[in-house]
């Protein structure tokens, strides 16, 4: 699986966008903080699963994955079963955010590392949601014990996968250097995809790997993910995955035995990826543009939808998400110019529409972000979900 990175020659451009990734992650975390705005966070792991699953062909509906978060599960049993798949992939994805300060780079950076995402996320399946197309049962975390082909690519000896892994994470823990170590995070997707440790799940480990590497070197505060992007570009996503499997053309095409040529170019396609979702995430996170799209839900919540919002919140709200804080229940109401009877019945209302969240019945309150304002708070970012909500 040699070249596991660019060499040396073709390292310029590569940094130069790794390091204007680094610079744009540095401004959105300064929007972002960690640990804040924990209900965006946790609609941004439901659109990630979504696309995820969307890249291998076993997506649904977001309107029933926010169904199945309430316990609410399809009577068509594929329908359920991509649902729970989805609530697997959003428990692992949160797993991985809650620890990934925490683990060290020996952690992230090990075989252990992917065959325990991979049984996390399977582990959390019944058997009958892991069978394979020859009628056994996926076995999570156990590396495959057979020959597999991928498309046009033969993937490695099953008998050499475990020294393959163990390569691959003492090659990538070994870089060390500033920008490189992102362009490294980089190539560690496609050669693990070429790996390909296990019989089935290789894509969703692989890219939820990306996820934890990303986070490790503190470039995403959980507030994006290469995943949105991998799905929003599917064709050429494969396409550089593959093309990266080819066998060195020529003599001008590195020293490995696979295309040096191919993996710079599905590097930069990675880096120009991460750096445009990075962009559009800062975008959407403006306080100002935030305050009119605030606006703009609360006017069609209480012209349109009409359960008692009212537009007097928008301070309260802009202030919370403005903050990234939680108020006591009173100091919100206090925002609001009503009367104490007005300003009860709107928190209540607020919450029932899941502007307002909170975790007990008189807990402080929160900036709540619903699938159904989404086209509002945050347009075009999961737009699938826009259209159900």
């Amino acid at each position: 699986m040699e070249p596991l990175l660019s060499g040396e020659a073709s390292r310029g451009p590569l940094l130069e966008r790794a390091h204007d990734l680094q610079r744009a992650a540095d401004r959105l975390s300064g929007l972002c903080q960690p640990d804040a705005l924990i209900d965006l966070r946790a609609l941004l792991r439901a659109m990630n699963s979504y696309y995820s699953n969307k890249i291998e062909g076993q997506h649904t509906l977001p309107l029933e994955i926010e169904q199945a978060l309430h316990n609410d599960f399809s009577q068509d049993q594929d329908k359920a079963r991509r649902q729970r798949l989805a609530l697997a992939h959003m428990a692992t994805e949160e797993r991985i955010e809650a620890q990934w300060h925490a683990w060290s780079d020996d952690d992230v950076w090990s075989a252990r590392m992917v065959r325990d995402i991979h049984q996390d996320l399977f582990a959390r399946l019944p058997p009958g949601d892991r069978l394979l197309p020859e009628g056994a049962a996926l076995a999570p975390g156990a590396l495959r014990d057979r020959e597999v082909a991928v498309g046009n690519h033969a993937a490695p000896s099953c008998a050499a996968v475990p020294a393959m892994l163990d390569r691959w994470g003492d090659f990538y823990r070994g870089v060390r250097r500033g920008e490189l170590r992102i362009v490294a995070a980089c190539a560690s997707h496609q050669r693990l995809a070429w790996i390909h440790p296990f019989r089935d799940g290789n894509g969703r480990v692989a890219r939820l790997h990306s996820h934890l590497a990303l986070g490790k070197l503190g470039l995403t505060n959980g507030f994006w993910s290469p995943l949105r992007g991998f799905a929003r570009t599917h064709d050429a996503y494969y396409a550089r995955l593959a093309a990266a499997d080819h066998p060195r053309a020529g003599d001008l095409d590195g020293r490995g035995n696979l295309s040096e040529r191919a993996l710079v170019e599905w590097i930069a396609y990675m880096l120009d990826l991460c750096l445009d979702q990075v962009r559009f995430m800062t975008g959407l996170l403006d306080l100002e543009g935030m305050k009119a799209r605030i606006a703009a839900c609360l006017a069609y919540e209480h012209k349109v939808v009409g359960q008692g919002v009212r537009t007097e919140s928008l301070r309260g709200l802009h202030y919370l998400f403005a903050t990234q804080s939680q108020l006591e229940r009173s100091d919100f109401k206090a925002m609001l110019g009503l009367g104490d009877r007005l300003a009860t019945a709107q928190v209540s209302a607020l919450l029932k529409r899941g502007l307002l969240a909170t975790d007990s019945p008189h807990g402080k309150l929160r900036f709540g972000v619903p699938q159904h304002a989404l086209r509002f708070y945050f347009p075009n970012l999961w737009p699938e979900a826009e259209g159900s909500a």
